[in-house]
């Protein structure tokens, strides 16, 4: 399958809050129909356009078969990905957009002086390799 018509999450690849989240989608994504790569990487230059990639976060985006969503729809959206019960996290679309980014917005801002940062992006063991894309 291409990756335009794939779901994928690009995430900051030497953030630990981001790699932790990482790790607990894979785990939690039943259906494998998640894949991952870093911001700034190959598939993230090859689908994002150069005046799309100037507006968006550096902490996580969700690209679901060609459309893009940032901050807590982001989130919202990959819960949903997820099922049951974390697609239950769904009721918080009735948070207005404003509200739910502002606290995303405060923990992003503030992700490398609570987890820290890495030295370097993390590596995928082989059994996860597949769903990473470069």
């Amino acid at each position: 399958m291409p990756p335009e018509k794939r779901k994928i999450v690009f995430f900051d690849g030497v953030c630990h809050l981001c790699m932790g989240s990482v790790q607990f989608l894979l785990k939690q994504n039943k259906k494998e129909s998640l894949f991952f790569s870093a911001i700034g990487s190959q598939t993230f230059s090859d689908l994002i356009s150069e005046g799309e990639k100037n507006s968006l976060p550096d902490s996580i985006i969700y690209w679901n078969e060609g459309k893009i969503f940032v901050e807590s729809d982001a989130i919202l959206g990959i819960a949903y990905e997820l099922g049951f019960p974390w697609n239950l996290s769904l009721i918080f679309w009735i948070i207005p957009r404003g509200l739910r980014n502002f606290f995303y917005r405060f923990i992003a801002k503030h992700r490398y002086q609570w987890f820290g940062k890495a030295e370097s992006c993390m590596v995928p063991t082989p059994e996860v390799k597949r769903r990473f894309l470069n």
